[in-house]
């Protein structure tokens, strides 16, 4: 029976991985770019190895021991057809392995293994609970169909914003400047970067859109506003499912959150825990514990 637990929460922004002992004690842990099933099977691969590896690497664990350590993982993409059985088919160096979505390993970490749901408000989002045994998902259906009131939305509303800027069929702003700039104001430039951008890409320009919302910009504010009614129908829907906690998480989740009306907050509980505490969780199980 395994007494190392590893936890990997990989998703459209980051990928970040915990070791821990039985304890529950922090042995080492990493800090990559993304790890997604967008990104292929062979480069996901290669990130997952590169970030684990560099985790273990901080911990004293001798690498003839990395056999005997239960990892858990959290992958964004994971529903996508043929990947559970792709991930299951990689070679990790460990005595075992079990795999689940990033909203899933989240939702472990936000509630303590407990009955609840998480609305994720990061690069994507997506409404993920479970109340007795009964798992259920709200939205998240894949950038740019879906996705509302996340970072990557954001973003794209902002970069639209910004194209039109360019053209006259919107009013300048300093949002529209502030993006068309790092383009020298040049549309052709904008496209190129658009033909190889991904959702990460988009969510880089979140945090100025929510800057300039907060300082007032016309446009900013409405993206804003915009991404909180979303947000607003996720949080109803979610809660009508009956689950006894919903905690908002994610990268974007707290600077919006005061956005929030006063009587949506109010039902919105603190999370136990992150997505690594969540797969490290999710370890523990395969491992019997």
């Amino acid at each position: 029976m395994s007494e190392i637990f590893l936890g990997v929460d990989a998703g459209g922004s980051h990928c970040r991985v915990r070791v821990v002992d039985a304890a529950g004690t922090v042995l080492g842990a990493a800090e990559g770019g993304p790890a997604n099933t967008n990104m292929g099977l062979d480069a996901l691969y290669a990130r997952l190895q590169e970030v684990i590896g560099e985790a273990l690497r901080a911990t004293a664990i001798p690498q003839e021991r990395w056999h005997d350590i239960a990892a858990g993982m959290g992958i964004a993409g994971i529903r996508r057809p043929g990947m559970p059985e792709a991930l299951a088919a990689l070679d990790f160096p460990f005595a075992r392995v079990a795999f689940d979505s990033d909203a899933a390993i989240a939702n472990l970490g936000a509630h303590g293994g407990a009955d609840g749901a998480i609305l994720v408000i990061g690069t994507g989002s997506i409404g993920f609970g479970q109340v007795d045994g009964r798992r259920f998902t709200v939205g998240g259906y894949g950038f740019p169909i879906s996705d509302e009131g996340s970072g990557a939305a954001l973003g794209l509303s902002a970069v639209r914003h910004a194209l039109r800027s360019l053209d006259g069929r919107t009013k300048r702003t300093p949002l529209s400047e502030s993006i068309t700039e790092k383009f020298d104001h040049d549309t052709v430039r904008f496209i190129a970067w658009m033909d190889g951008a991904v959702p990460a890409d988009y969510a880089k320009f979140a945090p100025l859109v929510m800057g300039y919302a907060e300082g007032g910009d016309e446009i900013a504010l409405s993206i804003v506003e915009d991404a909180v009614l979303h947000v607003e129908r996720f949080i109803t829907t979610i809660l009508n499912h009956g689950v006894p906690r919903l905690a908002l998480v994610g990268g974007l989740a707290m600077r919006l959150r005061p956005w929030l009306r006063v009587r949506t907050a109010e039902r919105l509980s603190e999370p136990l825990g992150d997505p690594v505490s969540g797969a490290i969780l999710l370890a523990r199980g395969m491992a019997g514990r």
